[in-house]
């Protein structure tokens, strides 16, 4: 339902059925007429729920004008579901309008506004401190909201022509626009950009930051395009203009009820453009897409179905005229697939089953129906080479997690990466990181696009640095196995890696009494994103150094319950967890650097690396850090309200360079002053 259908809907609920009284119509009376009619959907105060969205903080209705409310409720809007409403007197369309402004007001929206979000320490001088306290004590008033017609610094002419082309999508470096999810195709997460330097990056200052609303962790990485930014939470998605952090338009949408495990975290890694479109996945797997200029809703498809324990968290993928997208619940036994959809309009284009069902190639491993159960999912998004026109996808971890005895064998496709035709959804090769996975070591790891010399022969290679703890390099034109590397100090679940690229098993099998296996469930890394530097040949990513004790107990699959069969937990006595940053030169075949992340929490940011030598990403002490991407000598800590849980981006306005980060509930953009 877009904005404006979501708009003609809260009034059509709370004018039908209406019986006109003949006295003038007080604003109690719209007070009334709400409780009857439409608490049941958007709640007493208008606040929503799963019903109804939030239409006291709604941006198109609060915007709206008196006499444009009065308008539409009196005349209707022909065609998109509002019925004309010219049976009321004035005085009773008034009462109704009145008391919705006052829900509006009560929640903290300015009325005539662009909606929620509040956007602080845009461009004020005085916001340069340290520490995201001193950015807002620096900025506008919390809750305040800007009219768009009237925001000065919004640069509305962006907005209104906003369009992306599959040329940009395709940008052969990434500089002001920030076009996907990694920025390119290539899945590198490199800046082109050269301003910020070792020598000034100690200057750096919070531009910038904007307050989000809604329920989940923020994992978002912005997209940004000719100076609009789009971020999401939850189900909900922003533009903003990436320059001040003002808000441009909100599309609100209630988070999903009975979900579970990831999907019922509800969290949301972001949106992916084509033309002047949005697109998103939500909760319960439904492809939105959305009007990039307005955030009206043009359609909505459900992905996902035949298993309620299917969920979505990652950020969609655009290949030319297509919406790839994959969906979450591995650890609930689904069964995992990515899809594609007409990027026009929303119709599937193909579907490829990470789970093969009977008769197919790996189904062995799948007694019964046990392939309806089996996982793989494809839970973040993939990269893309244009002149092979293949996609590069990894899958999840099989189901059960740590019960192998009811899967016997390799159980494919999971723990792969996968290599597709774009146009068909057809498999090309296959590579299994973690044939028989007992440890939840999940392949969704970002599979970065590297052209290099590579042991004196130019190759075009795909490397990942694996939850298993190994980092990879293969030839991306067939799948070849070329060389890996463990970086995990304490691997004990694997022997050795052999001449074709697979483990050969310690044989710590889980069982009911436990079994120490290093990594921990955690894995040596995770989904945050690496990033790889094409100047200096170096790849980047962050790790984690602990075990964990996995046990294991045959158990029934049931909908709507995880499908772990049993369970995982830190040993007594087991040191800490400490996190790294890695710096490893894929020339030399050796670390240049490795870091290890001050504080004690365990943030889950990713890195990103730039020309200008620097390389940025949230530390475990509730920082953003950017370190001398030589040498990982710091050179500059922000301190922020929460523990970064999302990785950053950089991009550009008019030449400057800005990086952005999502931590707790704020975005917050940073450059030089």
């Amino acid at each position: 339902m877009s904005i404006a259908r979501n708009f003609t809907f809260v009034i059509a609920c709370c004018l039908l059925g209406f019986s006109a009284t003949n006295g003038k119509a007080a604003e109690s009376d719209g007070a009334k007429i709400f409780s009857a009619r439409c608490a049941g959907c958007h709640l007493l105060d208008g606040s929503g729920n799963i019903k109804g969205p939030a239409i006291a903080r709604q941006p198109s209705t609060v915007s709206r004008t008196d006499k444009d409310l009065f308008r539409i409720v009196r005349n209707g809007i022909p065609g998109k579901g509002m019925p004309a409403m010219k049976q009321l007197s004035n005085a009773q369309i008034v009462a109704v309008v009145k008391y919705l402004r006052t829900l509006q007001q009560a929640s903290g929206s300015t009325v005539g506004s662009a909606g929620s979000g509040s956007a602080a320490g845009a461009g004020d001088p005085k916001a340069t401190g340290k520490d995201l306290a001193a950015a807002r004590a620096a900025a506008q008033a919390p809750g305040e909201m800007l009219a768009m017609k009237e925001a000065p610094g919004v640069d509305l002419a962006a907005l209104r022509s906003f369009r992306v082309n599959e040329s940009d999508l395709n940008q052969k470096q990434v500089e002001e626009n920030w076009v996907s999810y990694n920025g390119d195709y290539t899945g590198r997460r490199f800046s082109a950009m050269s301003e910020v330097t070792p020598a000034n990056a100690g200057s750096l200052v919070a531009k910038w930051h904007f307050k989000t609303t809604g329920a989940g962790i923020m994992e978002v990485t912005p997209v940004v395009v000719g100076g609009v930014m789009f971020i999401t939470r939850s189900n909900d998605a922003w533009a903003l203009d990436a320059k001040t952090g003002k808000l441009l338009w909100h599309h609100a949408r209630p988070v999903s009820a009975g979900l579970i495990d990831d999907a019922a975290r509800h969290l949301n890694r972001g949106v992916a453009v084509l033309g002047t479109r949005v697109y998103m996945e939500t909760d319960n797997a439904h492809l939105l897409c959305l009007d990039a200029r307005t955030g009206q809703q043009i359609w909505d498809v459900t992905y996902a179905t035949g298993n309620r324990n299917y969920g979505a968290t990652s950020a969609p993928l655009i290949v030319k005229d297509k919406v790839l997208v994959g969906t979450s619940g591995g650890d609930e036994g689904v069964r995992g697939f990515i899809a594609a959809y007409d990027a026009e309009t929303g119709k599937q284009a193909w579907r490829f089953w990470t789970i093969p069902a009977p008769g197919e190639t790996g189904n062995e491993s799948w007694p019964g129906d046990m392939y309806k159960h089996g996982g793989g999912t494809t839970w973040m998004p993939g990269t893309y080479d244009t002149e092979l026109n293949t996609i590069f996808w990894g899958t999840g971890n099989p189901s059960p997690d740590f019960d192998g005895s009811v899967r016997q064998g390799d159980d494919l496709y999971t723990s792969c990466l996968l290599a597709l035709d774009p146009d068909t959804g057809k498999l090309k090769w296959y590579f299994q990181y973690s044939p028989h996975n007992l440890y939840d070591y999940d392949a969704v790891q970002t599979p970065v696009l590297v052209d290099m010399l590579f042991r004196g022969r130019e190759r075009k290679l795909v490397v990942t640095a694996n939850r298993n703890g190994f980092l990879y390099v293969l030839d991306r034109t067939n799948g070849k196995y070329l060389y890996s590397k463990q970086f995990i100090q304490k691997q004990n679940w694997a022997v050795k890696i052999d001449r074709n690229g697979r483990p050969e098993s310690a044989n710590r099998i889980p069982d009911e009494a436990g079994v120490n296996v290093c990594p921990s469930v955690d894995g040596g890394t995770n989904w945050y994103a690496p990033s790889f530097n094409p100047v200096t040949d170096v790849f980047y990513f962050r790790s984690l150094e602990a075990c964990s004790v996995f046990k294991a107990k045959s158990e029934k699959y049931e909908e709507g319950h995880g499908y772990f069969s049993t369970g995982a937990s830190r040993a007594e006595n087991d040191p800490a967890s400490k996190g790294y940053i890695n710096a490893f030169d894929l020339h030399k075949l050796k670390f240049a650097w490795r870091d290890e992340l001050p504080g004690t929490g365990h943030a889950v940011s990713g890195v990103v690396s730039a020309a200008g030598g620097v390389v940025a990403f949230g530390n475990d002490d509730r920082e953003f850090e950017v370190d001398d991407a030589g040498t990982g000598k710091k050179l500059f800590g922000f301190k922020l309200e929460d523990l970064m849980k999302a990785s950053p981006m950089s991009y550009g306005i008019a030449g400057r360079q800005y990086f952005a980060v999502a931590a707790g509930d704020d975005v917050v953009a940073f450059g030089l002053p």
